[in-house]
């Protein structure tokens, strides 16, 4: 007999953000998907309680986005976008700019969340220099902020944990400060939110002549925590960016399509950014896209003869893959005929009602939510917020425990992350919600 898959997968694999001595004691190997359950290869069932990596729609196996890729199948798989286009490439651009911030009017494909901020990085910097203020080339990040894996992504991330051993690689940002209301002293969000505004004017009003853009993420801190910005952050972010004459970036990986109750997050401020990085949700979870939004000023730099070179000598092999066009083209049709947006924010407030449940137990210091976004932070003392020690590995001890009743999810430290997929039922919300209490309860009620 041949090998087993597992043995296979001990033997050649190495899988992303995973220590692989913990993968060879807990294997998993999933073999198919319908709606929002996962199957391993021997037939256990999962609820996909984070989306697949905080991606997919409308869950596995969608018959309409399953035939959009057959379709695009029949005509061509891929051609680059290297100084031509392709047809869903370009509708595709079209039907996104209609749903995008209004001063948002073009689009830059990749393949990954990470590629679409590094690209969104290096238009900025370029942005400047190719309008003649070339001493405008340092960002400022958010601490706890995170971006994605690429050199340029890390550079404005500020999570010790991922971040600190690539510093060598890295190139220096200035560092602000997203609140953070449960961990502040005070726990009350306006000062929190108005002590964190002062602090980057004070940074802005300093160096805004040599800083390029500012990088956020959109309402919530995602790999941080599930860190929900207080109401007006976001758009008091915005005023000090355009008051210093500073580029922001908004980061809509994680957020953007629906995720939050609104298409794109920055909708719940009315924030208009310069450069928008989106993701993830674009395809459904079917395929890799990602798109970097920008406005016609900043494109308008670019465009000149090419002897002038201000050429955004940038690209990807798979640029504006057809099939990958074709399914999001699909997605965004169903979002409309399905009201994907609306059943969010309408399905957020009974999602909110459950997750209230969790705070009966002991060892559940906050619950932050914005939509399909949550996060429960686990605590060894309720009153104090005292954390659990790292090396205990709360968040992965309750994750494992899920797994055994019947759900995925990723902890992030000793959070619990909640993002089921977009279409999930009152009633599958119920039963996701029933395994998380039942996991956090086993798990915090036993002796470390």
């Amino acid at each position: 007999m041949g090998r087993s898959l597992i043995e296979k997968s001990k033997e050649h694999l190495w899988l992303p953000f995973t220590q692989m001595k913990d993968y060879d004691e807990h294997p998993l190997i999933i073999e198919s998907g319908d709606g929002i359950k996962l199957k391993d290869i021997n037939g256990k069932e999962y609820y996909d309680g984070f989306s697949s990596v905080w991606l997919n729609v409308h869950g596995h196996r969608k018959k309409e986005l399953d035939e959009a890729i057959i379709k695009q199948l029949g005509k061509i798989a891929h051609s680059t976008l290297l100084g031509m286009t392709n047809v869903p490439a370009t509708e595709l651009a079209e039907a996104l700019i209609k749903i995008s911030p209004e001063k948002l009017t073009r689009v830059f494909y990749s393949d990954s969340g990470a590629e679409a901020m590094e690209i969104a990085l290096k238009m900025a910097f370029q942005y400047w220099k190719n309008i003649g203020r070339p001493e405008k080339q340092t960002f400022i990040s958010m601490r706890n902020g995170y971006h994605g894996d690429t050199i340029g992504a890390v550079s404005v991330g500020s999570i010790e944990l991922f971040h600190d051993v690539y510093g060598p690689l890295m190139f220096d940002s200035f560092k602000a400060h997203v609140p953070y209301v449960y961990r502040s002293e005070s726990g009350d969000p306006d000062e929190c939110r108005d002590e964190c505004l002062a602090e980057l004017e004070q940074l802005l009003m300093e160096h805004h002549r040599e800083i390029a853009a500012l990088s956020i993420e959109s309402m919530v801190q995602g790999a941080s925590g599930m860190i929900v910005m207080p109401e007006g952050f976001l758009s008091g972010v915005r005023k000090l960016c355009t008051t210093y004459d500073v580029l922001m970036i908004v980061d809509e990986v994680a957020t953007g399509f629906g995720r939050t109750g609104k298409m794109f997050a920055c909708e719940h401020e009315s924030v208009q950014p310069d450069l928008m990085a989106a993701g993830k949700g674009i395809t459904g979870g079917y395929l890799p896209i990602a798109v970097t939004f920008a406005t016609e000023e900043i494109y308008s730099a670019f465009y000149d003869d090419y002897e002038k070179q201000k050429t955004f000598f940038h690209g990807h092999s798979y640029t504006g893959n057809q099939l990958g066009c074709a399914v999001a083209i699909e997605n965004l049709r169903l979002f409309e005929s399905e009201n994907i947006v609306t059943q969010v924010a309408e399905k957020s407030k009974v999602l909110y009602s459950l997750l209230q449940d969790l705070n009966t137990l002991p060892h559940v210091g906050d619950i932050r939510q914005l939509g399909f976004m949550c996060g429960i932070e686990l605590v060894q003392s309720k009153e104090t917020k005292l954390a659990y020690p790292s090396d205990w590995r709360v968040g992965y001890q309750v994750s494992l425990k899920m797994r055994e009743l019947g759900m995925l999810t990723r902890p992030l430290g000793d959070v619990v992350a909640f993002l089921p997929p977009l279409a999930s039922t009152v009633e599958e919300l119920e039963a996701m919600v029933s395994i998380i209490k039942q996991a956090i309860d086993k798990v915090t009620s036993r002796e470390f």
